[in-house]
Order: C-alpha cells, then structure tokens, then sequence
C-alpha cells in the first residue's frame, strides 16, 4: 500500500509540471484527487487493512493529498500567467500600422438622383423653387384646370385634411404659386415630396417628383422635346432615345407621355419593357391657355411648356430597382450599393 501511494504521488506531481494548460491542470486533479480518482479510490480501499495499520495509511495519504493540492494550487497560478502573457501577446497591437478608417455614410439614391437632375437643369438655365407639401385645393387642382367635379381628380387618391386643405399630389401647385408672384419669362424646376394613396412594388404613398415650367414668348413643343432629349442623355447616358406618345393631362394641351429606350436591353426588348424596347418615364405637354389665364398671362403673347417625373421611376430605372420599397426601408446593405 505504501508503495502504492508514492507511485500516484509521483505520477500526480508529473502530470501537474507537464500540464501546459489550466484545463490540462484540472483535468489531472480530477484524475487523482476527484470522486473517482486514483487516491481517493486508494483511501477507500483503507477498511481492506488491518485495524492497526489504518492509522498509519490514512495519514500518509491526507499528507500527499494536501501535498498535492499545494503544488497543483501553484502550478495553476503560474499557468494563468503564461496564459495571461500569451493573450496579451497574441493581441498586441502595433502602433507603426496604419489607423482603420472609419466607413463613411452616403446620399441616398434619391437624393443622387434630385442633385443629379438639378445640376443638369440648372446647367440648362432652371431655378430651383420649393412649395409646401400641405397645399390647398385650389393650387392642387382648381388652378390647374381641375374643378371639383372633374375626372382626373380621380386619377390621384389624394389625401384630404378637409375639403380645402390636403396632401399636395403634385408639385405642380409650385408652378401655380410661381407664376402668380412673376411675370415671365419663367423657368423653373420644382423637385419635392407628393402624396397619393397607393403602395405596391412600385407605388408608394410618399414618393418624389421634380417637375419643370417655362413660360415665354415662343415657345413651341420643339423646345420642350429639346430640353428632354437632353435631360434623358445627360442622365441615362447619350445613347438613350426619347419617344413621345400623345396622352391627356388637364393642364397641358396638347400632352405626350415620354418613353426611354430600354436600358436593361438596349430597345431590343426584354422582361423589363415587356418585350417593347421602350420604358415610360415622364408626362408633358403644352401649358393649357386656361391656366396661363389663371395666373393672369395672356396666352395671346406667351405660351410654355412643363414636364414631371417621379424620381423614384428614375431611380428604379437608372439602378434596376424592382421594388420601389427597397428605397425606403433603410437597409444598410441596400443603401451601401450607392456609395460614391
């Protein structure tokens, strides 16, 4: 039996000096000092001895027990240490290297999309004027040829407060306002936020528009074609074409729907243009005599043209969006695509 204990004794002391871990460390002390250990299955066995030797046995293994608890206790504070120095080592830094920039933020693609549009019109000779976004009826619609009982009002889900006071859902309204504290020449663009209740993949009840007016003597429908064909170069690249399609806005006669050639494919047709070569991008036409009459212009003497276009249809074509709720749910991954 005594030769027994100094055998686990000395396997015990080997196993905690070549411990190169903590956990190699406790792994050894429950190998011999726990529940089922070596040398505490060994006392267990001490009722096997005559009464007259259990004495003398007992003793000496609490001795190497206490022993062992000694060194192990000590060979753990020394193998914190290495450890410690090891962690802190491996996760020193070095001052010579370069700092980590932090990433920077970006415009929204809206935004890019409002700057870019206003630098190519104002390069054009366009002011750029503001409205509010509450608007009354009148400069919503009635001044704009739209009386109460007319159908196009239906045409937009406006947002009403009262029976005079809404949502505007247009920006057209700002013309009306414009030209009511000027005389022309006018020209103008006028890019903000409308509302109109409508949400879908590719509507949405708070959208941008940037709309456009000149007035002055002479101008025909030729220069409003000039002026887009330009805008559509300029922002979708000098290969794209412009096709004007006759249509029907109430404040402009004669009207035209304008349509881009397709650019995911060229104008030789895919999903996209279901299969046309060709996709809508703004309305225009002529300002309507009535209107001009309305602001007190003569139609006699000046005549003038104006155009819209919602910036999230822009948006969507120039960066082949599909989902028009992509621009407004401030993904993080989403936005990072637009970064300039």
């Amino acid at each position: 039996m005594h030769e027994r204990i100094a055998q686990i004794r000395q396997a015990a002391l080997e196993s905690a000096q070549s411990a190169a871990s903590v956990q190699e460390l406790t792994n050894a002390r429950v190998r011999f000092l726990g529940k089922k250990g070596e040398l505490t299955t060994l006392l267990r066995s001490m009722g096997q001895l005559p009464p007259e030797e259990r004495p003398l046995f007992g003793r000496l293994v609490n001795e190497v027990r206490d022993e062992l608890e000694r060194v192990w206790a000590e060979r753990e504070q020394e193998l914190f240490r290495l450890e410690e120095e090891q962690r802190l080592q491996a996760e020193a830094l070095d001052w010579t290297l370069p700092g980590r920039r932090p990433s920077r933020g970006t415009l929204h693609p809206i935004t890019q999309v409002i700057n870019e549009a206003k630098e190519i019109f104002t390069s054009m000779g366009y002011e750029v004027v503001e409205g509010p976004e509450v608007e009354w009826d009148y400069y919503n619609f009635e001044a704009l040829n739209i009386p109460p009982d007319h159908p196009a009002r239906d045409m937009q889900d406006t947002f009403f407060f009262s029976d005079k006071l809404l949502l505007r859902s247009q920006t057209s309204s700002v013309q009306i306002r414009t030209m009511e504290q000027r005389r022309p020449p006018v020209r103008i663009i006028a890019p903000g936020k409308v509302y109109r209740a409508d949400a879908d993949i590719t509507h949405s009840p708070m959208f941008h528009q940037i709309e456009g007016l000149v007035v002055d003597e002479g101008i025909t429908f030729a220069d409003l074609k000039g002026t887009l064909q330009l805008f559509i170069e300029r922002m979708f690249g000098p290969e794209a074409k412009a096709r004007f399609r006759p249509s029907y806005f109430p404040f402009t006669e004669p009207s035209a729907e304008v349509d881009i050639s397709c650019i995911m494919c060229g104008g030789r047709g895919c999903r996209v243009c279901k299969d046309t070569g060709w996709l809508e991008i703004l309305g225009c036409g002529m300002v309507d005599p009535r209107v001009l009459r309305v602001v007190n212009y003569d139609p006699e003497v000046v005549s003038g043209f104006a155009f819209g276009m919602g910036v999230e249809r822009i948006a969507m074509l120039r960066y082949g969006i599909n989902d028009i709720r992509l621009l407004f749910e401030n993904d993080v991954r989403f936005l990072k695509q637009f970064g300039r």
